[in-house]
């Protein structure tokens, strides 16, 4: 089962997918923060979130990148929280330097994100194959409508095209508006 979990920044998106692993009654819970560490406000937001989770009985990995390569340890029910794609796609796409503007220009940038969001979407493919609840959060990005330097905009269009195939292929797709949820897809809909 995988559901994905969008909403904007502080919509709740967050609590809500913990809250789905939580009231999975077996199996371990595992906890992927994708967050890396790029100073004191990624620091405070880390903490936060730890505390946020501590004593729930959650395994944390963290894996800002490269999640093709995590092999989930255990047997048994693996119950999953990705957290989160927005943080693993600027990862994948700026760290390290990744891309840069000179590699987002053009055709050649075109091609260049469409295989990173072909890459991102197969690694969580095979991080969901080793779970038997994976239950994915994501960012809303783009909808402000206001103007970005081309780095941003590659990246927003980068999010909303591995946002869109996860939502293809989840079996659930809820939107967090001001903490509600609203079934887009799936059971409840």
């Amino acid at each position: 089962m995988i559901h994905l979990v969008t909403g904007g920044s502080g919509s709740g998106k967050s609590e809500y997918g913990e809250g789905l692993i939580l009231d999975i009654p077996d199996g371990e819970r595992f906890y992927i923060a994708t967050m890396e560490s790029s100073g004191r406000e990624a620091e405070r937001r880390i903490a936060r979130h730890r505390k946020l989770r501590e004593g729930k009985g959650f395994f944390t990995i963290e894996r800002p990148r490269d999640l093709g390569g995590l092999i989930l340890p255990g047997e048994g029910r693996k119950n999953v929280l990705l957290e989160c794609v927005s943080n693993l796609a600027a990862n994948e796409m700026f760290g390290g330097g990744a891309c840069g503007p000179a590699e987002l220009a053009g055709e050649t940038g075109l091609d260049r994100l469409a295989e990173l969001a072909r890459r991102i979407v197969s690694d969580i493919r095979s991080l969901a194959r080793q779970a038997d609840h994976l239950v994915i959060v994501t960012n809303q990005v783009g909808e402000d409508g206001c103007c970005y330097d081309r780095e941003t905009r590659a990246y927003i269009a980068l999010v909303g095209r591995v946002n869109q195939e996860l939502a293809k292929l989840a079996d659930q797709v809820t939107e967090v508006v001001f903490g509600i949820p609203v079934v887009v897809k799936g059971e409840g809909k």
